[in-house]
């Protein structure tokens, strides 16, 4: 049920609302080109990295990072689960990759002795085996955030994705970081044991924030002839309503640089260093364009001044005519939060991308999911052409250039928001999610996307990408 205090015409209200959200229909984008490399894309050399890189290990600001952790650890065995359901030649063949290569492993460790003799004697049934990785009588793994399995082997020690999270985090700078991850409530416990553990380990003062999706944000379900639904206990059926909803998290958040990561997208320690230092790399680099901006706005000449910064950076169009611009209008362009995104190379990965989008006659830079792409042949087009993909490697300023806290919400475009289609004890159902974080809830952020390395972006999609050199031990 809604997690808020509400009188029954505001439930009235809210419902009809969201109806006509999901009747409509998920908004499109009108993409006009794919952002490419001098085209919304920048890319700088080494000597301008370690400028950049400098700067951020000199300079005296604070530093925390945002990470979304509340995924579940069973979207990783899923082709385990497929198997032993309903076994087919995609299932079988993965399922068959991961027994073999099973001491590879880092939860292998974590077995009872028993088990992994069994295991190396062939004497366990292949049902048997999985349900004591999977299910509560064993392991657990497919019970757990995703953020807890066991990733790597560290010399003695067994890592998951908390952890090597705070332990990259805590190489950045030797003075103070800080973290905030956004979990499930109900694992708590286990992940504050998990960070403490690390965090005793190292001897490095931290702080640590655990926050959960505001369940006041869920939305309401509809089913197929656009009724609600109620659950178990007779109330209304809802569901959480995206990582956009954590737009509200972030919002609370005042550190000068914000790192925003999946918790997923992380290397073995040993393979850190690339990572590390891209992220000093975006993180120099907000706090240098943000200097730039201010002198550049306050300067005499200060049109041209910009237009030379968009030149460098490309946070506009480069047909921006800024000597055309309004005082007013320039001031609304710069005073905002701003976001220096890492984007690789597009080598086949699902999901976002930077394009370049027009609405309401303005061109903006934005990051678009390929469901937000509408079935028209020219923007279908468009988007194949992408060569570049969002990593959501970001570092982040959630204050304007005069150090001033923004309200995010006043930078979000609600009309970004997604149709999303599930069941629900086998009755289809449909509901809204919010603009996603880094697309719909960023939409009128100022925006610097930057080429980053490929080995900056390892996630762990499923069990057998923790088979890859990046998250093996050197």
């Amino acid at each position: 049920m809604l997690n808020i205090i509400m009188e029954k015409d505001n439930i009235t209200t809210l419902v009809e609302k969201h109806k006509e959200m999901v009747s409509k229909g998920q908004p499109e984008i009108n993409l006009v080109s794919p952002c490419r490399l001098n085209e919304g894309i920048i890319r700088h050399a080494e000597f301008e990295k370690n400028r950049f890189k400098k700067k951020f290990e000199e300079q005296q600001q604070s530093i925390e990072f945002f990470i979304p952790a509340s995924g579940s650890g069973s979207r990783m065995f899923k082709f385990l689960y497929e198997f032993l359901a309903d076994p087919n030649e995609a299932s079988r063949s993965k399922t068959e990759r991961f027994l073999n290569a099973i001491e590879s492993f880092a939860f292998f460790e974590l077995l009872p002795y028993a088990i992994k003799k069994k295991v190396r004697d062939y004497d366990i049934s292949l049902d048997d085996f999985v349900s004591y990785l999977l299910k509560n009588e064993g392991l657990g793994l497919g019970l757990i955030p995703k953020g807890l399995v066991p990733f790597h082997r560290s010399r003695s020690f067994i890592l998951n994705a908390f952890q090597e999270q705070l332990l990259q985090g805590l190489r950045l700078k030797e003075d103070h970081v800080n973290f905030h991850f956004t979990i499930n409530k109900s694992h708590e416990e286990e992940i504050n044991a998990s960070l403490k553990s690390i965090q005793q380990l190292t001897g490095r003062k931290c702080a640590i924030k655990c926050t959960e999706q505001d369940p006041s944000t869920h939305s309401i379900a509809f089913d197929k002839k656009m009724n609600t639904i109620t659950d178990d206990k007779g109330d209304l059926l809802v569901r959480p309503s995206g990582h956009g909803a954590l737009l509200k998290n972030l919002n609370t958040l005042s550190s000068d640089i914000v790192f925003i990561k999946n918790i997923d997208n992380i290397q073995h320690e040993s393979r850190a260093d690339v990572s590390i230092d891209n992220l000093k790399y975006l993180g120099g680099m907000l706090s240098i364009i943000k200097n730039e901006l201010k002198e550049a706005i306050q300067d005499k000449d200060s049109r041209n001044k910009l237009a030379a910064l968009n030149l460098q950076y490309q946070f506009a169009h480069p047909k921006t005519d800024f000597s055309q611009l309004s005082e007013e209008a320039i001031k609304e362009m710069i005073y905002r939060p701003i976001r220096i995104c890492g984007m690789v190379r597009n080598e086949g990965q699902p999901g976002g991308g930077p394009f370049w989008v027009e609405e309401e006659g303005q061109l903006s830079k934005q990051i678009v999911e390929k469901s937000q792409i509408g079935k028209d042949e020219s923007q279908y087009r468009l988007m194949v052409q992408s060569q570049y993909f969002n990593p959501v490697i970001m570092a982040v300023s959630t204050k304007d250039i005069d150090g001033v806290q923004l309200d995010l919400n006043h930078f979000s475009d609600p009309k970004k928001y997604f149709i999303v289609e599930k069941s629900y004890k086998n009755k289809d159902i449909r509901f809204v999610e919010r603009p996603g974080l880094w697309n719909g809830s960023m939409a009128k952020w100022l925006s610097i996307f930057v080429e980053v390395p490929s080995e900056t972006f390892t996630p762990v999609k499923t069990v057998l990408d923790l088979l890859d050199p990046a998250h093996r031990e050197m």
